[in-house]
């Protein structure tokens, strides 16, 4: 018999996405006019008409989880190891920063959950408090799950807590008086909306805040620049994770000089959300061999799917294995190049075999039925991811993403980011 979680998944449609609602928090509450039609227009998939359910002892195992990988990687031995084999601005000392808005993502199905990989700049923090406030409960019923204005704002406060808290940490004491929010071509991101949201937030507490690509940027007096502007800080959406290219020239000089606080940095992304981690990860001779405790190696097997690299020496049995395995680039981001070993082909697993990948034990996504059998057609099922956005081994909010296909997409009718409410226990 399914439990109450399975059943709100598949038959619960009391809750939805209130346009109305949406549109008010967009434009007046926390936004800015015309940020609604610049969704609509640009993203239309990108929120979901239905939450997610998941239940209390699974929201309690991802945290656990998170707290779990945040002491291995604590581990002197760890960090030795993983720096050891990635790029040489990873081995500079960050200053102090954590990284902001780390994004851990499970599968979770009533039977068990599987963390499947970490990133470093997780998307979509700001427009998922957005997307509280506009849920509507049509039945008594269900409207104490539905989470309180409060919550939203609570987590706003959180974000700047935690940007704040990367200025200190990184030696400062003056305050924090301005944040460039940076990602190459911001404007013709898919997330774009996003960055206004976060230059709105960052004004209303008294910040300078300017969304620019990295090349808008200039070095001189020891100081970052935009234009006339000295910024304190950079919340990194690149996903030119080392500072490498040409655009970035600037920024990387900044973070080696120190000429600003730049977060999440080149460190954050080798220690977490390099794909290679999670061989270490899921391996219990490499957990034991770094002296990680019992009961945490248990609970890292039991929570993370088995990944190895996939190299010439056991590529024949990958082959043969595939249709239990995803492959990954090491560092990939968004599901590019990413694979379900059951849609290969030749000509991609030949692309794999010449690349960087890992191969990772297939754990299947939830999934949630977002509409109604009708006379038209049957109803329609997507699959979902539970992202938990974490600073500092806490958990800050729990999302979902749901789509069709291999990955998440955000091309799917009626999918997008979604809410996370705790159903009944199991």
């Amino acid at each position: 018999m399914p439990d109450l979680v399975e059943l709100l998944n598949s038959e619960c449609f009391c809750i939805s996405l209130d346009n109305q609602a949406l549109k008010s928090a967009l434009e007046s509450e926390i936004g800015q006019p015309g940020l609604f039609e610049l969704v609509r227009e640009r993203c239309p998939h990108l929120f979901a008409a239905n939450p997610v359910f998941v239940s209390p002892q699974h929201m309690a195992r991802m945290a656990q989880v998170v707290r779990a990988v945040e002491s291995v990687v604590a581990l002197p031995a760890y960090r030795a190891q993983v720096l050891a084999q990635s790029p040489a601005i990873a081995q500079e000392d960050p200053g102090g920063a954590r990284g902001a808005f780390f994004g851990y993502d499970f599968h979770v199905t009533e039977s068990g959950l599987g963390l499947i990989e970490i990133n470093t700049n997780a998307g979509g923090a700001m427009l998922n408090a957005v997307l509280a406030r506009a849920q509507r409960a049509c039945c008594a019923q269900m409207e104490p799950m539905v989470p309180p204005p409060a919550s939203a704002q609570a987590f706003d406060e959180a974000i700047m807590a935690m940007f704040q808290q990367e200025w200190r940490l990184s030696g400062h004491i003056r305050p924090l008086l301005s944040i460039a929010i940076v990602d190459e071509d911001p404007q013709g991101q898919y997330l774009y909306p996003e960055f206004l949201l976060f230059q709105q937030l960052f004004e209303r507490h008294g910040l300078l805040a300017v969304v620019a690509a990295p090349q808008d940027f200039t070095l001189r007096d020891g100081a970052l620049w935009h234009g006339d502007v000295r910024i304190d800080l950079v919340y990194n959406r690149l996903t030119d994770f080392s500072l490498d290219t040409l655009p970035s020239s600037v920024l990387r000089a900044a973070y080696l000089q120190r000429a600003a606080v730049i977060t999440p940095h080149p460190q954050a992304h080798a220690l977490y959300a390099d794909k290679r981690n999670l061989v270490v990860l899921s391996s219990p001779d490499q957990l034991a061999a770094l002296g990680v405790p019992q009961s945490t190696r248990e609970l890292l097997l039991a929570n993370i799917p088995r990944t190895e690299l996939v190299d010439p020496a056991n590529a024949e049995r990958l082959w043969r294995d595939r249709k239990s395995l995803f492959f990954k680039p090491f560092a990939g981001y968004g599901g590019k190049a990413a694979y379900r070993g059951d849609k290969l082909t030749q000509r991609v697993w030949q692309d794999i075999l010449a690349g960087h990948y890992v191969a990772q034990a297939l754990v299947q996504p939830g999934e949630r039925t977002i509409s109604e059998q009708s006379e038209s057609g049957p109803a329609r099922v997507l699959k979902f991811d539970v992202r938990a956005y974490v600073y500092d081994a806490q958990v800050q909010w729990v999302a979902a993403r749901m789509y069709q296909g291999q990955t998440t997409n955000f091309r799917t009718p009626g999918g997008g980011f979604a809410p996370v409410f705790e159903g009944p226990a199991l």
